[in-house]
């Protein structure tokens, strides 16, 4: 049965309202739709990024489902009235989607990191999800000019879905810029997932997650990124203010 996605305006952005399960869903049927696929994974500081950005808002609308990646985002849907029923984590949705992958003999490539993370992460996944097929590996270290490159090792790989971990912007500004040239089916921007494949940077344990306190987590391992999460009052205020200006 097709998946139908309703979308919740935040800020401009068009945030899907789907879970975890029905993302996994939507992503699946997109294997079977032919073309290529977009998924960007926002969560508060992105979102507050484009809504600061024209330009970068309509890339990530461009893309075929933004998922609500941040607890925040499922906060702002309560205070716009259209509220997300869950948190869709982008390394959750990745995650539940390798085990479906597996089941079906999908291809999956991961391109991003550092080197040798891929690669590392690949022989976790393998191992933790019996059939899941890796059909390559590339680190997110490159200059403008090997772009062509990895697109054809990509192309050559026969992936179904590819991993872009590159960071955002750089992430959704890669898969925008190449979509039309790379055959995989679906391209999601998944940031720093591989790290936390591997264990270099590891989520926060389920207590913290499911209270939504990841990114408090995630500052008292990382006191540099206080900078950074500065952005998460300003997206509130910013919903608050001008949040339900917005159409629905």
């Amino acid at each position: 049965m097709y998946v139908t996605m309703e979308t919740v305006n935040i800020l401009g952005a068009k945030v899907s309202m789907l879970g975890i399960s029905e993302s996994v869903d939507r992503i699946m049927e997109m294997m079977d739709e032919g073309g290529t696929h977009a998924v960007f994974t926002p969560n508060s500081e992105i979102i507050m990024n484009a809504y600061k950005d024209k330009e970068f808002m309509e890339l990530i609308n461009s893309a075929d489902l933004l998922t609500a990646d941040g607890i925040g985002l499922v906060y702002a849907s309560r205070i716009v009235g259209k509220p997300i029923p869950e948190r869709a984590a982008g390394f959750d949705i990745a995650m539940a989607l390798i085990k479906r992958m597996a089941q079906e003999g999908k291809s999956l490539f991961l391109f991003g990191s550092k080197p040798n993370t891929a690669e590392r992460a690949a022989d976790i996944l393998v191992e933790n999800n019996h059939g899941l097929k890796i059909a390559g590996c590339r680190n997110g270290y490159f200059k403008p000019e090997e772009t062509d490159a990895i697109v054809d090792e990509i192309n050559a790989s026969g992936a179904d879905v590819c991993f872009v971990c590159l960071g955002s912007p750089a992430q959704e500004k890669w898969i925008n810029a190449n979509r039309d040239r790379l055959n995989c089916s679906v391209l999601m921007g998944l940031g720093g997932s591989l790290d936390a494949i591997t264990g270099d940077m590891p989520r926060a344990p389920e207590w913290w997650c499911k209270h939504g306190l990841e990114w408090l987590y995630r500052l008292s391992k990382q006191p540099s990124r206080i900078g950074r999460m500065m952005a998460l009052p300003k997206f509130g205020f910013t919903v608050l203010l001008n949040g339900k200006k917005f159409p629905q």
